[in-house]
């Protein structure tokens, strides 16, 4: 039974945390049960893991080239597997698929989190009365302890909502299509099998779907990556980007991305990187090589928001919000981050979280590296703003963990007005001093030019639009020296000409 996984990138590409992997360089039925339980506890959300059979270990890292199994072995082991299984109380079974890597064979068990944990298993095969509750903790599989055994009864009724079956859907709702271009793209061996097995088997296999033969359902997570309309079911699965032409706000753009989540994802990511991204040079005198760096450095901005779609809530109503500000970047996502992870945490370098809200979510956006493993977000933005120049971010959240804001700052020697967005307008530049820079190719006095940006107000408009120009050198007064002067009038400076004539305005 072929896994929804690429094998390669599960082994060696470092898609899946070591602590969700086991390897055996052999098969050792009382081991591996004792690890499908564990896994099938999930004690923190991660995801549950896979064992690996055939491949040896050192220090968590697989040693290669495989040792592999033997032919004849292939059978033996998967009916072995099906009767320790039955071991497992309650009832619990991994998907097992044996697999060809690097030309040896090898056994692949996939044990996603169950839906009736706490599981438990004999410690020694055959003494079913002596069963006990296993867990991970690192990369091993452990008994749990009294109080680790109070927690698990307590996640009882606590499976992660990207986890849980959604009872108001069919698998009518999930696209087949989707399915399999996201199959074809992580080069899953099931993509080869689709035309072969119906499409409520695939289903299963692909961990997106469960029940009763009878009453199959999509899970939460399989509806938003591979139905046609998620926010059909989820309101919050979208994301809103908000381009402010003006520091105050009260003239703006507005986009909404919507379909499968990484495909919002990735609409978004392209949106920002081709209208909002770009990169300076500026010469330094007396250097031979020109300073390079880009207003906002498209990784710093990819992580961020990739995190915002990986730990969002998708039960509340709120979607992702992303205000694309004159002098900054804002992700806003709802809730917070999940405890302990606080506002006092957030300002470390490093921050350490013990629980997951979307662990099946993270799986598929991991696959499609879209994300990487956990923990490693914020470190990530901080390296990348710091490697371009750029200030350092701001992280935030409240009391209450009921938002989590990421802030990413214009760098300052960003010039004005040097990358034209999808409706006119320029990063940092609004569409008035735009229009205002056009019309100042011959002296114009104040009103003349309030009249092209329709505004009423003198002094906002001078304090909001024309100062910031001539401060940029953009423009120029014809009597400097006065300012306020009724005979004042506003003309182009050579830069703001040559600022002009580069964008073909």
């Amino acid at each position: 039974m072929a896994l929804p996984i690429n094998i390669e990138e599960l082994i060696i590409g470092n898609i899946i945390e070591s602590e969700r992997i086991e390897y055996k360089k052999g098969w050792n039925p009382e081991k591996v049960l004792h690890t499908i339980c564990a896994f099938a506890n999930d004690f923190n959300n991660f995801g549950g893991g896979y064992i690996i059979i055939g491949i040896a270990e050192k220090n968590g890292v697989a040693q290669l080239p495989p040792d592999g199994i033997q032919t004849n072995q292939i059978d033996s082991i998967q009916k072995e597997i099906l009767r320790i299984c039955h071991y497992v109380s309650p009832h619990y079974f991994p998907i097992v698929s044996p697999e060809l890597f690097q030309n040896k064979h090898i056994m692949v068990i996939w044990a996603p989190p169950g839906d009736t944990r706490p599981y438990k298993a004999p410690n020694v095969l055959e003494e079913i009365s002596n069963q006990i509750f296993y867990i991970r903790k690192m990369s091993s599989t452990i008994k749990a302890n009294d109080q680790e055994i109070l927690k698990l009864i307590e996640l009882t009724a606590k499976v992660p909502y990207d986890n849980r079956i959604n009872q108001h859907a069919s698998l009518k709702d999930l696209n087949l299509t989707k399915v399999a271009t996201f199959l074809k793209e992580i080069n899953s061996s099931l993509y080869e099998q689709i035309t072969e097995i119906p499409f409520d088997e695939l289903c299963i296999r692909m961990n997106i779907a469960r029940g009763p033969k009878e009453f199959i359902r999509p899970l939460n997570v399989g509806l938003l990556l591979f139905s046609n309309e998620p926010h059909i079911f989820f309101r919050s699965a979208k994301i809103e980007l908000i381009m402010y032409e003006d520091e105050i706000g009260d003239k703006f753009q507005e986009k909404i991305f919507t379909g499968p989540i990484h495909i919002q994802l990735r609409n978004v990511l392209e949106f920002i990187k081709n209208n909002i991204v770009e990169e300076n040079i500026r010469k330094v005198e007396g250097v031979a090589e020109a300073d390079r760096f880009f207003n906002y450095p498209f990784e710093a901005i990819e992580e961020a928001v990739s995190n915002a779609v990986y730990h969002k809530s998708y039960e509340i109503e709120n979607p992702i919000e992303i205000n694309i500000r004159p002098d900054c970047i804002e992700i806003l996502s709802f809730p917070g981050p999940v405890p302990p992870v606080n506002n006092e945490m957030l300002q470390k370098n490093r921050v350490i979280a013990r629980n997951y809200r979307n662990s099946r979510i993270g799986d598929f956006l991991k696959e499609l590296h879209l994300t990487e493993g956990r923990g490693t977000g914020i470190p990530k933005i901080r390296n990348f703003l710091k490697r371009n120049g750029s200030p350092d971010p701001i992280f935030e959240t409240d009391q209450d963990l009921t938002y989590f804001l990421t802030i990413i700052k214009l760098h300052p020697n960003t010039e004005i007005g040097t990358k034209q967005d999808s409706i006119g307008t320029k990063l940092g530049l609004s569409r008035n001093q735009v229009n205002v820079l056009r019309n100042c190719s011959t002296d114009k006095v104040i009103t003349d030019l309030m009249k092209v940006a329709s505004r009423t107000n003198r002094t906002k408009f001078r304090d909001q639009v024309i100062n910031p120009l001539i401060k940029n050198k953009l423009i120029e007064m014809t009597i400097p020296e006065k300012p306020t002067s009724r005979f004042q009038k506003y003309h182009l400076t050579r830069k703001g000409e040559i600022l002009l004539e580069k964008l073909n305005i």
